[in-house]
């Protein structure tokens, strides 16, 4: 199959990953293992243990939704339905309330009470703290839209803003470029969303001198 897929058009192989992600999640076939972000695919008797314990529907959602809340810490319990995996856990965890937000959240109850020292950080537009948009707005207030699709003069932030995270808040996006050639990483704008004081402008420049000293390159604004 994967001697197949090479000459295929870029929509042929579009409809065949899509048509075997769908059969994974089916249990019909499953990954068995990866080069890079090729995927190599295979029946699942070949791929799972043969004694894993088998069990019911509702066993194995409840326990889905158990580990869904660990990862998230807080989610909705039902929501629209959505292409690809819910962001939903059921009745999994503690049902609390959130101030500014409408509405009730399932939370994981580990995470209750626990101290909490806030950071500032880049994020990545996938990071699963804002990967679900719509609960990044509700829970945050933080509107996100990822423009490398749009029309540059269309886009509000930048082709892949990265946002910014700071203490406990998303306040802002970065939009910056890596121009490996000249050996820089260019700052286009830093987008607040809520005035900066002189101290998150610093921590929020660190990071960024952070990131370029990862990437190899020197930060210069345009």
């Amino acid at each position: 199959m994967r001697r197949a897929v090479a000459v295929l058009g870029v929509d042929q192989q579009r409809n065949i990953t899509k048509m075997l992600e769908a059969l994974a999640l089916r249990g019909h076939v499953a990954i068995s293992g990866r080069r890079g972000r090729q995927r190599y695919w295979d029946i699942p008797e070949r791929v799972y243990p043969a004694d894993l314990p088998t069990v019911d529907l509702e066993t194995a959602t409840r326990h889905r939704h158990e580990r869904r809340l660990a990862a998230l810490g807080i989610s909705r319990s039902r929501g629209p339905q959505i292409p690809g995996e819910p962001p939903y856990v059921g009745e999994a965890g503690e049902e609390v309330e959130v101030e500014g937000t409408a509405g009730t959240w399932r939370v994981h109850p580990a995470y209750v009470g626990l101290p909490f020292e806030g950071r500032t950080a880049l994020l990545s537009p996938f990071d699963r703290l804002i990967h679900d948009r719509v609960r990044a707005e509700q829970l945050f207030g933080f509107e996100y839209i990822l423009e490398m699709y749009k029309p540059k003069a269309q886009r509000r932030w930048g082709y892949f803003a990265l946002p910014v995270l700071h203490d406990d808040r998303l306040v802002g996006k970065l939009d910056a470029t890596a121009d490996r050639k000249a050996g820089r990483l260019v700052v286009n704008a830093i987008h607040e969303d809520v005035p900066f004081t002189g101290g998150m402008t610093a921590a929020v420049r660190a990071e960024i001198d952070d990131l370029a000293t990862w990437l190899g390159l020197e930060v210069s604004d345009v």
